[in-house]
C-alpha cells in the first residue's frame, strides 16, 4: 500500500503543476489582451468567433492579431486567415458580427490608422461575383428620399478627410465607409433603417435595424490583389437566342409547370375557365383599337385583355412600412416599379379590400428603396436585402393563408432594380415576377415571369414630356448611341464604331447639363436606328426611350427577354442582334430595305401607346399592359386538382 501511495504522490504533484501552469497562461493571456483590446473586451476574445465584441470601443469587433512580416494584421477570426496572404503593411478588417452589433468605428479613427501607415481599410462582405456596381443615379422627387440623399451627402463630406489622406503616399481602399454614428447623426436615415412593423406582423429583429449598416452579412475580409472579374464584366457562358425563347414560351404554354394549389378555390376556377374562353373565342380580323402586326396573336390578346377587365381582382398587402413598402419612385431609372405601385394601390377597379375575392396578390415593395435603405455601399454583399424579403414573405405566410396555399404562385411583385432576381430567389421563387432585369441566365422564367419595361422618366409631373420624333423621311442619321461605359459590351461597341463612320454616331458619355440632354434627345428623334446595348445587366432604358422617340430600337443583349414577350412580336418594330454581330453592325443595318425600315418605324409608332405612363391610366397603356401580362401568365399556369 505504501508503495502504491508512493506512485500516486508524484502524479498528484505533476497534476497540480499542470493546473497551475494552465492558470498562469490564462491569466497572462487576459492581461496581454487587455492591452490589445481596451474597454474590457479581453474576456470576449476567448469566446467563440461569432460572439461580438462590445460596441462601446472604437475597435469594436477586432479579435486578434496575426503577424505578417514586420507589421500586424487585425482580423475578425484568425481561423479563416492565412498570414502568408498579406503584405508587410497593415490591413485592417472588420466584421459587423453575427449578432449585428455596431462596429463603432469613427471617421477620425480610420484617418488615424491611415496616417500611421495602414495600407488598406476594407469594409467588405462575402464577395458576391454577381455583384454589379451601383448606378449611383438617384432620381426621386419624393421628399423622404431627397432628405436621405442630403444626409448621405453630408456623410460623404464628413469622411472626405479619409480620401484626402489616401492620396498622399499610401494606398488606402476606403470606398465609402459608413460611420455607425450616421443613424444617430441623421434622423432621416435612422428612421429609414428602423421602420416599425405593425403589431402581429413584426419582422424578425434582424430584418431592419440600424445595425444593417454593418451587418453580419457584410463582414470584413481581405481582398487579394488579382481581383476576380464579376459576372457583369464578362460575356455570358451560354446564349439563348430569340428563336429559342419563342420555343420555350410555346413549350411552357403547352405544359405548365405551376404547382397545383393545396386546395382549389372559386377564384382558381374562374381563372381556369378564362383560359378556355381566351383560346376558343372568335378570330379578330380588323380591330380599330389595336395594331395587329405588333402582337403575336391579336385575337388572343384582345380576349384576354377584356376578360381581365371584367374578372380580375387584386389584393394589395398592407403589411410593411415606408420607405421600402408603399413609397413609389416616380422619376428616374427605376420609375417603372414606382408608377405601377402608385397606380395599382390607387386603382378602384381591380383592387379589393377582401383578400378572399382576389385572384392575384400584390407585394408592394420597391427594390430600389430596398437597396438604398439596407445596402452597405461598396460592401459587394446583398445578403441582408434577400434576408429582409425572406422575413417579409414568412410574415405574410404566417399571418395570411393565401401564400402557402399555392406556394406564392398567385402572388406577384414588380421590381426594376438589377438585383431583384437575386433578392427574390428561393423564398419568392414560385411568384410571378415582373422584372426589368429579364435575364434567362439569372433565373427569369419565360411564360411565368414578366419582362418589365425599364422606363427613364425625366418628369414625374409630366411623364410624357418630349414624346415623339421626326417622321421617317427626316431621319438622316443611320445609327446613334451615347452613354456610359457600363459592363463589357459598350467598350466593344465604341472600339469598333466610335469616330469610324459618319453614318454611325456612336459616342461615349455625353457631358452633363441640360443642353447635353436635349442634344441626346434630338439625336434619338432624328435617327433611324437607336442602338441599345446592354450595360451591367441585360436591360437598358434605351429600348423604351427609342420607342418613346419613335426610333427603331436595335437591341444588342444576349439572353435578354424583351418586354411583354408573351404578347408582343418584337420582330415587327425592332432589330434584335447577337453581341457577336457588333463588327458587322453597319452592314446589317444598311442591308435592311427601305420598305422594311418604314414598316418597322410604323410599328414603333403603333406600339408606343403600350409603353407610356399616365397619371390616370388609359386602356392598353403601360400600367394595363404590365397587369395584363401578369394575369395572362397566371391564366396559362393555373392548375386545378
Amino acid at each position: 500500500m505504501e508503495l502504491l501511495n508512493g506512485f500516486k504522490n508524484p502524479f498528484r504533484s505533476e497534476y497540480k503543476r499542470w493546473v497551475f501552469l494552465v492558470g498562469l497562461v490564462a491569466i497572462s493571456h487576459l492581461l496581454f489582451q487587455s492591452f490589445l483590446l481596451p474597454y474590457g473586451n479581453a474576456l470576449r476574445s476567448l469566446l467563440l468567433p461569432g460572439i461580438d465584441a462590445s460596441s462601446e470601443g472604437n475597435y469594436g469587433n477586432v479579435v486578434s492579431r496575426v503577424r505578417s512580416g514586420s507589421k500586424s494584421v487585425v482580423v475578425r477570426n484568425t481561423l479563416t486567415i492565412n498570414g502568408s496572404d498579406f503584405s508587410t503593411r497593415d490591413v485592417i478588417l472588420f466584421n459587423g458580427g453575427n449578432g449585428g452589433g455596431d462596429v463603432g468605428i469613427s471617421s477620425r479613427k480610420i484617418g488615424d490608422w491611415v496616417e500611421k501607415g495602414v495600407s488598406k481599410v476594407i469594409f467588405d462582405g462575402n464577395v458576391d461575383d454577381d455583384y454589379a456596381s451601383e448606378n449611383g443615379e438617384d432620381l426621386n422627387e419624393n421628399a423622404v428620399l431627397e432628405e436621405v440623399i442630403r444626409d448621405q451627402d453630408n456623410y460623404v463630406n464628413a469622411t472626405s478627410r479619409i480620401e484626402q489622406v489616401a492620396k498622399h503616399g499610401r494606398e488606402v481602399s476606403t470606398g465609402e465607409l459608413r460611420d455607425v454614428n450616421t443613424t444617430s447623426q441623421y434622423p432621416a436615415l435612422s428612421s429609414m433603417a428602423n421602420p416599425t412593423p405593425n403589431a402581429g406582423s413584426s419582422f424578425r429583429s434582424t430584418s431592419l435595424q440600424s445595425d444593417h449598416t454593418v451587418s453580419k452579412s457584410n463582414s470584413l475580409m481581405v481582398v487579394k490583389q488579382g481581383k476576380k472579374k464579376m459576372r457583369c464584366e464578362m460575356p455570358p457562358k451560354t446564349v439563348t437566342t430569340i428563336d429559342e425563347m419563342n420555343h420555350i414560351l410555346l413549350r411552357h404554354r403547352r405544359s405548365s409547370r405551376a404547382m397545383r394549389p393545396r386546395r382549389s378555390s372559386i377564384r382558381d376556377q374562374e381563372i381556369f375557365a378564362a383560359k378556355s374562353r381566351i383560346e376558343n373565342g372568335p378570330v379578330i380580323t380588323n380591330d380599330q383599337d389595336l395594331y395587329a402586326p405588333v402582337f403575336r396573336n391579336v385575337s388572343l390578346f384582345k380576349r384576354s385583355y377584356e376578360l381581365m377587365e371584367r374578372i380580375l381582382k387584386v389584393y394589395v398587402y398592407k403589411d410593411g412600412k415606408k420607405p421600402i413598402f408603399h413609397l413609389p419612385i416616380l422619376k428616374g431609372l427605376y420609375a417603372s416599379e414606382g408608377w405601377f405601385m402608385k397606380l395599382m394601390q390607387g386603382n378602384k377597379h381591380f383592387v379589393v379590400k377582401d383578400p378572399r375575392r382576389a385572384h392575384l396578390f400584390y407585394m408592394p415593395f420597391s427594390s430600389r428603396m430596398l437597396e438604398y435603405t439596407l445596402y452597405v455601399r461598396n460592401s459587394h454583399n446583398r445578403t441582408n436585402l434577400r434576408q429582409f424579403l425572406k422575413d417579409y414573405t414568412e410574415t405574410i405566410s404566417a399571418k395570411y393563408p393565401y401564400f402557402n396555399r399555392t406556394d406564392g404562385a398567385d402572388h406577384f411583385l414588380v421590381a426594376c432594380h438589377d438585383w431583384a432576381p437575386y433578392e427574390t430567389r428561393h423564398h419568392m421563387e414560385h411568384c410571378i415576377k415582373a422584372l426589368c432585369n429579364a435575364d434567362v441566365t439569372a433565373g427569369f422564367k419565360i411564360g411565368r415571369d414578366v419582362s418589365l419595361p425599364e422606363t427613364y422618366v425625366r418628369s414625374a409631373r409630366n411623364p410624357l414630356r418630349d414624346l415623339g420624333g421626326k417622321p421617317a423621311s427626316q431621319r438622316h442619321i443611320l445609327a446613334f448611341y451615347a452613354g456610359s461605359m457600363h459592363g463589357y459590351l459598350r467598350p466593344i461597341l465604341l472600339k469598333h464604331w466610335k469616330d469610324k463612320d459618319a453614318d454611325m454616331r456612336i459616342l461615349g458619355p455625353m457631358p452633363p447639363g441640360v443642353a447635353s440632354k436635349m442634344n441626346y434627345i434630338q439625336h434619338m428623334k432624328s435617327t433611324k436606328y437607336c442602338i441599345c446595348p446592354k450595360g451591367y445587366e441585360v436591360n437598358s432604358p434605351r429600348v423604351v426611350e427609342s420607342i418613346f422617340y419613335e426610333c427603331v430600337p436595335v437591341i444588342i443583349s444576349d439572353n435578354f427577354v424583351p418586354p411583354f414577350f408573351e404578347v408582343l412580336d418584337w420582330g415587327a418594330f425592332s432589330i434584335i442582334l447577337a453581341e457577336k454581330d457588333i463588327p458587322n453592325l453597319k452592314d446589317i443595318l444598311t442591308s435592311i430595305p427601305q420598305e422594311r425600315y418604314l414598316a418597322l418605324q410604323l410599328g414603333v409608332q403603333k406600339v408606343q401607346r403600350h409603353f407610356l405612363w399616365h397619371a390616370k391610366p388609359e386602356r392598353y397603356d403601360l400600367f394595363h399592359m404590365t397587369l395584363h401580362s401578369i394575369w395572362y401568365n397566371r391564366v396559362y399556369q393555373i392548375k386545378l386538382r
